[in-house]
């Protein structure tokens, strides 16, 4: 076997173990710590694939200032203590196994699905682009001119879904 694909498959491995371990974990804090393993190796993967920069925006982006983020909102939050509403026992399990299959479901239908216009792009395209032009440009002009404003929705609801947490959380002291 090549060294690469050997090391592929262990960060492959990895990022699959610290995901599970990551939702599996009953401390808020422990699966944050989980997360951030998991997009550590997203972005080791992401340098096998030669694709440092989106690499380096992954551990700069992620694993930086959103799990800071994520982890001061779980301190703020004092989300240690388990709440009334955690589903314990068999409804919880059943709850759980609803989910994934609805996510292996989706996941399946999104295999058959057709790109967007926008989206289905030849072999090679995004490697002429960066050759061209440079990586940076290449990832930047789509992210700030196709897909500015899907961008700025989803930082909106994030930021939306933070206040609404902290504000539910301070009712509650």
């Amino acid at each position: 076997m090549d060294g690469t694909l050997i090391i592929f498959w262990a960060f492959a491995g990895l990022a699959v173990v610290s995901a599970l371990s990551c939702i599996t974990r009953r401390s808020p804090v422990a699966s944050a710590l989980w997360l951030v393993v998991t997009l550590f190796s997203l972005a080791a993967l992401f340098v096998l694939l030669d694709a440092q920069f989106i690499a380096v925006l992954q551990v700069l982006v992620y694993a930086g200032a959103i799990m800071v983020l994520f982890l001061f909102v779980i301190m703020l939050l004092n989300l240690g203590r388990p709440g009334p509403t955690d589903l314990k026992g068999p409804m919880g399990l059943t709850v759980g196994v609803l989910l994934a299959g609805g996510l292996l479901v989706q996941l399946l239908g999104l295999r058959r699905a057709v790109p967007p216009p926008g989206l289905a792009l030849a072999p090679g395209v995004i490697a002429r682009a960066a050759a061209e032009q440079g990586m940076v440009p290449a990832v930047a002009r789509p992210l700030f001119g196709t897909y500015l404003v899907p961008f700025e929705i989803t930082s909106i609801l994030l930021l939306a879904a933070i206040v609404g947490a902290v504000v539910l959380a301070k009712r509650k002291l």
